[in-house]
């Protein structure tokens, strides 16, 4: 049965799901608005859980747009990392009160978005040494908690220097392998029900419309516009992290 909800949550609901299309294929980051809005609608463990599977629908659109654009060895470093975030968060979820995850979370997004800024000031090429262990667990275990992995890995990618295309392509592959991963987690922890998944299916259509205007907006990006917007995504979603 589909949840008992509002015009109003149902208008916030399908503009939440357009903008996880948008985020899989032109502004990694956006997603944590959608993060946003499914929380206001939906109890807190059912929005994450119907949300994951949103996710993974955006993936598949960012996979068919970019998938030929991914840097391999970035993705194959961070694996190790990641999957220790991701088992780190699975153990958290069971334990720690979602406030207090999701502060802690704010506060490192934050961080992660001034050292990234005042390295690049600084000329420095790449991530900083022991980043690749630092992002990708954080991203793991963002990502694995709040379904905020985003903003933490565009501070990565941006550190990294990847062109649009490459940045794109890289976070598709990403993302599509790590929400795969937490796929059973999730439905363990009874994150995902029957009912998220019904809600699901009704938003899926909003999920490509985002994705393919998404697509048409990427092509128009300018390397410095498209950093300044990944910038100004995170930090807007680490302020929601921490409200």
């Amino acid at each position: 049965m589909l949840p008992e909800l509002s015009a109003a949550a149902w208008v916030l609901l399908v503009a939440a799901a357009a903008v996880v299309g948008v985020s899989k294929t032109a502004l990694p980051g956006a997603s944590t608005l959608s993060v946003a809005a499914f929380a206001a609608v939906l109890p807190a463990r059912q929005s994450t859980g119907a949300l994951l599977a949103l996710l993974v629908v955006g993936d598949v659109f960012a996979l068919w747009s970019y998938h030929r654009h991914a840097d391999w060895k970035a993705l194959v470093r961070l694996a190790p990392a990641v999957l220790a975030g991701v088992l780190l968060g699975v153990g958290f979820l069971a334990l720690a009160d979602d406030s207090e995850v999701r502060r802690v979370i704010g506060v490192t997004l934050l961080v992660l978005i001034a050292f990234t800024l005042w390295r690049r000031r600084r000329a420095s090429e790449g991530p900083p040494p022991g980043g690749r262990v630092l992002y990708g667990t954080l991203g793991g275990f963002t990502t694995m908690v709040a379904n905020a992995g985003g903003p933490v890995m565009s501070m990565y990618f941006l550190a990294a220097r990847f062109p649009v295309k490459t940045f794109l392509g890289t976070a598709a592959w990403f993302f599509a392998t790590v929400n795969i991963v937490k796929l059973p987690f999730s439905i363990s922890l009874g994150l995902l029900t029957p009912a998220g998944a019904l809600l699901d299916l009704v938003l899926v259509p909003a999920v490509l419309v985002g994705a393919l205007a998404g697509r048409r907006l990427a092509d128009r990006f300018d390397q410095a516009a498209f950093e300044r917007v990944v910038v100004v995504l995170t930090v807007v979603g680490a302020v929601y992290l921490l409200l």
